[in-house]
This record gives structure tokens, sequence and C-alpha cells, in this order.
């Protein structure tokens, strides 16, 4: 009967439909990643980066402003109080997030130790990327080896937990939950840094090359 009775009660829920939080969680990031690419852009243009480096330094930028903004705020809350019992502005943004992913609303120990690492490790990580790439230091592509696979890290510690779980928290019952906040916001910090260990793989594997035929011209 109670099965019955919640059934009955998904039916006659009104359809979802495009909030105001919603619009305002998504202007945010939007802002920030419009800042983040602007940032790298003049970055690039004024220390003479390659086009590539342009791109990836807008990245960088992004990354950095979203782990320490907007991560950080959440990683603030969630040991503070949690996300759920807190009504600031930024709360609310990671509220919206909530109804796709529970975990976020309660401070799940698994979420709030990968954000932790995220904030912390990753910014600094990235930081120093955007200094190394600038100043073309020959360390550039093992930090940036390192902050790619601490970002992919990081997404699968996310949802693999959940996966093997059942996915108990995670609600994909329509299109701005699964393939924006969950599916987007989340696999571009897997296929970026993704993009980003071909360009090490290739810049080192060339670097490699280049010493070899040094070596057998000597």
């Amino acid at each position: 009967m109670a099965a019955a009775d919640q059934l009955r009660a998904e039916a006659a829920a009104p359809p979802w439909q495009f909030s105001g939080a919603s619009g305002m969680s998504l202007a945010v990031c939007a802002v920030l990643l419009g800042l983040g690419w602007a940032s790298g852009q003049r970055l690039g243009r004024r220390n003479a980066a390659t086009r590539v480096d342009c791109w990836v330094l807008s990245w960088l930028c992004s990354d950095v402003l979203v782990h320490v903004a907007l991560e950080g705020s959440f990683v603030y809350l969630s040991v503070m109080e949690s996300v759920e019992k807190s009504d600031s502005i930024l709360a609310s943004l990671w509220k919206e997030y909530g109804k796709a992913d529970a975990r976020w609303l309660h401070s799940d120990p698994t979420v709030l130790s990968v954000e932790i690492l995220t904030v912390f490790l990753d910014g600094l990580l990235a930081l120093v990327l955007i200094s190394a790439i600038l100043k073309q230091k020959y360390y550039r592509h093992f930090v940036q080896i390192t902050l790619c696979i601490c970002e992919i890290y990081g997404g699968w510690m996310t949802f693999c937990p959940e996966w093997l779980t059942g996915s108990p928290n995670l609600n994909t019952s329509n299109w701005l939950y699964l393939w924006v906040y969950l599916v987007f916001f989340n696999g571009i910090w897997v296929a970026i840094p993704g993009l980003l260990l071909t360009q090490s793989w290739t810049a080192l594997n060339k670097m490699h090359q280049e010493l070899s035929k040094n070596k057998k011209c000597e």
C-alpha cells in the first residue's frame, strides 16, 4: 500500500520547471568561467604564450576560481555545519546542486575529503602550473601531469563509491540535473585534464626524441 501511495504522489507532483535558483547557479558558474577565460587570455598575450598555452592558461585560471571561490565555500560550509543548515547565498547555490546529488547537502565524508584535497592541493598546483607556463619552467609538464591525475582521481572518488552502492543520492529525473549538474559540471574536470595529459605526453615524447637525436650526432 505504501508503494502504491508513493507512485500516486509522484504522478501527482508538478512537472519540473527551470527556477530562479537554477538560473542563479548557472550564472555564477558562467561568470567564474568567463573571468577565468579572460584572465588566461590576457596573461598569455602579455607573456607571448602560444595559442594553445593561452587556452591552457584560460582553463587553469577558471580552475583556480572554481576550486577556491565555489568549492572552497562548500568546504567552509561543511566544516562549520552543513550546506543544508546554512542560509547564506553560497549555500543556496550548493542547495541547488544538492537537488541532483544529495551528498553535498549533508557533508558526506567522502565528498568533503575529496573537496578539501581539490581546494587546497589542486588549487595550489594550478597556480604553480600557471607560473610554470608563463616563465617556461622545466617542471611545467611534471606539475601538469600531477594536477591532471589529481583532477581525474577526484572525479573518480566522487562518483565511484556512489555507483557501488546503487546511486541512492543521485537524482537524474530531468535533463538539468543529469546532463548539466552531474555530467557536464563533473565531466569537464575529467575531459580537459585528459586532453592536458595527452599534451604533456606529446611534449615529453618530443623532448625525448630531440635529446636522443642530439646524442646520436655527438
